[in-house]
């Protein structure tokens, strides 16, 4: 709650949204285990995510998808862990944006 009312709201200062994902393919599955977050305008945090969970969000098309979104007035903060298969996702990743 911290940082989205302070990290978020000063992003949102200047138009921006930023975050970090982990992502590991586990062995002799098609199966990702993949952590990420974001912070930043409300209409921005959600699309920094990695490309392989955008739209997972909230979603329920994953063996286990366990995300949260906090929002306080235009910041909002994200995050999100996925067990599963993710279209797109490499063996390994490090995850870092600003958009």
């Amino acid at each position: 709650m911290i940082i989205v009312l302070t990290v978020g709201l000063l992003l949102t200062i200047f138009n921006t949204a930023i975050s970090i994902g982990v992502s590991v393919r586990i062995p002799l599955t098609q199966s990702n285990v993949t952590v990420a977050g974001s912070v930043g305008k409300k209409e921005k945090a959600p699309d920094a995510l990695p490309s392989y969970v955008h739209g997972k969000l909230g979603g329920n098309q994953n063996f286990i998808n366990g995300s949260q979104t906090l929002t306080i007035w235009v910041a909002e903060g994200t995050a999100i862990f996925v067990l599963g298969q993710q279209e797109g996702a490499p063996l390994i990743d490090l995850h870092l944006e600003a958009r």
